[in-house]
Formats: structure tokens, sequence, C-alpha cells
């Protein structure tokens, strides 16, 4: 039985990992820390957890935890991570970070976004963690940068069309809606209910921070610098996303070539649905699961291809997509703790 830790359990992909490790049959609960709940129990942040009655929000102290557990999952704010991925490392424990730190190849894009980086060495080390694609270095690693929800809903349409030439890099436009749980659980006016209820806005246009990441992976794979114009807009739902992209295909591409490398690419992946000729995802139809359910309309007369992904921000776009990493890290199937069935309703 491996034994997890959660920091950050507290907030809404914290406790999304309580419920998905309390469900996984190789994996038990050892630690949760908590910097705003410390010495409280997790049922009385949140009474819905029953179970965990005997959970203590603990302080986050890599030398007194380090003996209770075997891996640590990071939901933490961004730039707080790396002040202890070095030390959990250090104490051969498998971490998998759901902030940003530990997302980029190059550290001077992630400075230019968050803040100076201090554990740029291990920038070298760390794997990031979209399963799909990044699959066999997942195993062999210790540390993930879990990936941002809005660029995994976007890099798993347009890594395997833009690997095998199939659209341009030029002009992708991804218009992208959210729910409100992906601004996290810190109170602010934006989401306050009568802000957000009953309205739909754009947000941070031209200027998000997930842009850099979305770009320097789709820029790797393309092999030529791509710069994609992304609009994210805040829906009054509680969680769940959608990503409408418009890109152009080349060299003659049609729909039963798109199609077919995605089958080459997911076909035997358990979490990504390409959709029947005519189908598009809905968010209601993967709430609560850690699937990406994919949609295409094709052009034949101008060449226009538009793709739609869905996910659970929470799940596959967050503590769902980090229980994956964990699954394969430690060589278990994928989809282990993870394949429940949702309801439509």
């Amino acid at each position: 039985m491996i034994k997890a830790g959660i920091a950050g359990a507290t907030g809404y992909a914290g406790i999304e990992l309580v419920k998905l490790i309390s469900n996984h049959p190789e994996l038990r609960l050892s630690v949760v820390t908590s910097n705003s709940y410390r010495g409280k129990f997790l049922t009385d942040v949140f009474p819905s957890m029953r179970g965990f009655e005997n959970s203590v929000c603990e302080d986050l102290n890599i030398k007194v935890l380090s003996k209770k557990i075997d891996v640590m999952f990071l939901a933490l704010p961004h730039k707080i991570s790396m002040q202890y991925v070095p030390q959990l490392l250090d104490h051969n424990i498998k971490v998998i970070d759901l902030s940003a730190d530990f997302r980029f190849s190059d550290p001077e894009i992630y400075e230019a976004i968050y803040q100076k980086h201090t554990s740029k060495r291990l920038l070298k080390e760390s794997v990031y963690g979209l399963c799909e694609i990044y699959e066999e270095k997942i195993k062999k690693t210790s540390l993930i940068g879990n990936p941002g929800c809005y660029p995994t809903s976007i890099l798993l349409p347009l890594i395997p069309l833009l690997k095998e030439k199939l659209i341009s890099s030029d002009s992708i436009i991804c218009d992208s809606k959210s729910g409100v749980s992906g601004a996290g659980r810190a109170l602010s006016l934006a989401t306050h209910y009568c802000e957000a209820n009953e309205s739909f806005t754009p947000y941070k246009v031209g200027n998000h921070r997930h842009t850099p990441e979305i770009n320097e992976k789709l820029t790797i794979h393309s092999k030529q610098k791509t710069n994609i114009v992304f609009v994210p807009h805040l829906l009054p739902l509680t969680r769940g996303m959608l990503s409408t992209i418009y890109v152009k295909s080349v060299n003659n591409t049609n729909e039963e070539q798109i199609r077919e490398v995605y089958d080459s690419y997911y076909g035997d992946k358990p979490f990504v649905k390409i959709l029947k000729r005519g189908m598009f995802p809905a968010i209601s139809q993967v709430k609560g699961t850690n699937y990406c359910d994919i949609g295409i309309h094709f052009n034949a007369d101008t060449g226009q291809v538009i793709i739609a992904s869905a996910i659970d921000n929470l799940v596959k776009g967050a503590a769902g997509q980090a229980v994956q990493n964990m699954n394969l890290i430690f060589g278990f199937p994928e989809e282990t703790g993870l394949n429940f069935v949702q309801t439509p309703l």
C-alpha cells in the first residue's frame, strides 16, 4: 500500500484529491496539511468528508512528515511548491506538484510570469504530467509538474495534429470557458456569487498565465515557434471546462486523416474519447470524471478545423490527472481509482 500525503488539502483541488485517494485501492492517505486550517479536523472544514473524522490538518514540516509518506501531492499556490520539492526529493519521496512551479522547461518563461525560480536545476528532472503524451517519461521520474486545466483541454487536441503536420501552427485560436472553481477557493470579487451568477465574461484577455505554458509545449512538439490566441471565459458553473479551438489544415488534410491520427495517439488511452462525426462534448458529460471528450468539425471547402474539448477542471484538469500520474510512476494501470462511472445528471 502506497502512503500518500496532500499539502494544501483544504483547497478545491486538494479536497478532490482526498476524495480520489480515499477510493484508490493501492493508496492510503496518511497526511493532510493546511496552512489556513492547521490543527483542525478535515471534517471541521468539510463536514461532508465522512470517514475522515480523525484526519487532522498538519503543518507542512518535511522532516516530520517524510517518515509517513511515499508520495506527496502538492496542491499549493503557485510560487510556494518550489520551497518544499527539493527537501521531499532528498527524502526519496515522489512529488506531484499541481502548481506551475515545475511545468516549464525554460526557467526564463516561468520567471517572466511568476517570480525568480529557486530550484531551477530540478526543472531538468521534472516531467510535464500530460499523461497521454509523456507516459514513458512519467514512469521514470520522481517529480511531476501537473499541467494546468486550460492547457490540458487545449494540448490534448492540438499536439497530435501539430506533430503530424496536419494543421498550421499559425493562427490557432482557443476560446475556452471554465467553471468558477478554476479560480480556487480564495475569495475574490470576480467569483463572488452576485458577480458570477447569471453572467458570462472573458477575463485576462491577452495575458493569461496559462498561455506561455501552452505555447512552450506546442512549440516543442511542432518544432517551430507557436503562439496561440487564447481567451478564457468565466462560466456561472461550479466545475467543468470547454475549449473550442479553431485551426487551419495544411497539406490537403482531410477529416479521416485527423481521426486516424487521433486514433493512433489515443486509441488505447482510457481517458481521451474522440466523439463520432457530428457529436460534440458537453461539460455535463465529463463532470466528475477524468475524461477529456473531443469533437471535430472539418470544413472541406475552406480547410478550417473546429475542435471542441471538454474536461472537469478539478479532475482531469487537476486532481484526477495527478492521480493518473501517480499510477504511472508506481506501475499501476493508469485508470486505477479513476474508472468510476459518471451519471448524466
